[in-house]
């Protein structure tokens, strides 16, 4: 017996990043595809070609698409904590989930979600201020009065 992963039952097992693009940009369009991914292929001059060269080049948008494709358009539950750390092609899918029919997606749902966003990042970005700010006070407070005792030619300079 083998002890390999079965990657069978993973929806993008078998399918080209063009054929997934087209698929994606031909149920929901390139508008609602940039709503929610917030890539720039999909709003500047979109293509499928240029969608699929662009996304060839970088790997954290392809990751990000083939998950749009796994969790909205193929519906399949959330990943575990442990699959969500590997890339969506590596991810095993249990034998008993299936693909179900693509999620209903809107521009206003996409609004909300991306508002949503915005609130958690100023949150996190709230939360790591103040222990942030309170570290570089005190080095600049220390490293200032050093750097005039240390440069003979601090009093000079204006």
């Amino acid at each position: 017996m083998t002890q390999d992963p079965d990657y069978k039952n993973n929806p993008l097992h078998g399918v080209s990043l063009k054929q997934l693009v087209t698929e994606i940009a031909q149920h929901y369009g390139f508008k609602i595809l940039f709503a929610y991914l917030n890539i720039n292929c999909f709003a500047n001059n979109p293509s499928v070609e240029s969608a699929v060269k662009f996304l060839k080049k970088t790997d954290w948008a392809r990751e990000k698409v083939e998950a749009f494709y796994l969790y909205q358009f193929k519906s399949l539950p959330r990943a575990s904590a442990e699959q969500f750390e590997l890339p969506p092609r590596d991810r095993i899918v249990p034998p008993d989930q299936k693909p179900g029919p693509p999620a209903e997606l809107s521009l206003e749902d996409a609004e909300r979600l991306r508002e949503k966003r915005a609130k958690k990042a100023a949150l996190h970005d709230q939360e790591r201020s103040p222990r942030a700010t309170a570290g570089r006070r005190v080095g600049n407070a220390t490293r200032g009065s050093g750097a005039d005792d240390a440069d003979p030619w601090a009093k000079w300079r204006k």
